[in-house]
């Protein structure tokens, strides 16, 4: 999403359709941006050959890792917070990557549309997991579902189910793998517990609606002005009127925190920053991507929230 500037990321058959599955494409020649290999190195050994596995963005990559294990090679198209997954122009190497895919992974909602093209024309007989689908989120909604508590929980359990479906052999370590991922992921949600009790209430406005799942499952109460959110659901740029509502909510305190995406430059969104720094209103950055050098969803989630926390003035 490009608001009144550049976008810069560097800090990214019935049976099948009852779990959020769609028959389509598969592969494996990784590029700069691409992340490929054994599921997890740490996991225990796979009963019987690994299922190839290609996810579109990072987001989900590092979570389906988790779950496949040494029972899943996976390759994550988009694994550098450099690329912008929405205007993503895919290459013939990626088109190669998908085509001995058993199982692709996708966002869904508009998000990654060319990965879903992919899948589609290059490996027909793959199954696909879609975060949308799973989540019935429907194109032209906000497609940032990884910040959806309930999203991520209800995708590892139809990649889990796809797994298990793909590779019968590996059915208990599939289910394994899936307890290991809800272990591993307590400190997130059990900090989403915490903030919610604390926070719930609360106000905050952002620059972008990447957060929203996440302030929603909190509790938080959006106080964005309305031009201003319905010009960044629209994609487009928001009107002088827009800003300025903004900065008059920012400058009247009617807003407890700023919710700035850190991946996103331009003169509106340092506008709207400066503004809340300069009236003493707290910002918390957050990004669309995992940053670079973090390998881990739920270290990422839980470092976003213990800042919020910090901000919103709550234990977390």
């Amino acid at each position: 999403m490009i608001l009144g500037g550049q976008r810069i990321l560097a800090l990214g058959s019935a049976a099948a359709l009852a779990l959020g599955l769609a028959v389509v494409p598969a592969g494996c020649f990784p590029k700069p941006n691409k992340s490929s290999g054994p599921g997890d190195a740490t996991a225990p050994r796979c009963p019987t050959a690994p299922v190839t596995v290609v996810v579109s963005v990072s987001q989900w990559g590092q979570i389906v890792s988790t779950l496949g294990g040494n029972c899943a090679t996976v390759t994550t198209v988009l694994a550098s917070s450099a690329v912008d997954p929405h205007d993503y122009e895919p290459s013939p190497a990626d088109t190669k990557m998908f085509l001995h895919a058993r199982l692709v992974v996708v966002n869904g909602a508009g998000y990654d549309a060319w990965a879903a093209k992919l899948a589609a024309a290059s490996a027909p007989q793959a199954l696909v997991v879609s975060a949308a689908a799973v989540t019935k989120t429907p194109n032209g909604a906000n497609p940032h579902l990884w910040y959806s508590p309930p999203a991520v929980t209800a995708v590892a359990d139809a990649v889990t189910a796809a797994l298990t479906r793909l590779s019968p052999m590996a059915a208990d370590y599939f289910a394994a793998q899936r307890s290991t991922f809800t272990v591993g992921l307590a400190p997130y949600t059990d900090l989403i517990g915490r903030l919610k009790r604390a926070a719930a209430g609360k106000s905050y406005a952002a620059t972008e609606s990447v957060f929203d799942y996440m302030a929603a499952a909190l509790d938080l109460v959006d106080k964005t002005p309305d031009g201003y959110r319905r010009a960044v659901t629209n994609e487009s740029d928001p009107s002088p009127t827009d800003i300025e509502a903004f900065r008059a909510a920012l400058a009247g305190h009617r807003v407890d925190v700023l919710i700035y995406n850190a991946q996103t430059q331009g003169p509106v969104q340092e506008k709207i920053r400066v503004t809340a720094q300069q009236h003493g209103v707290p910002i918390v950055g957050i990004t669309e991507t995992l940053p670079s050098g973090r390998v881990s969803f739920e270290s990422w989630q839980v470092d976003q929230l213990d800042r919020l926390a910090q901000a919103l003035g709550v234990p977390a």
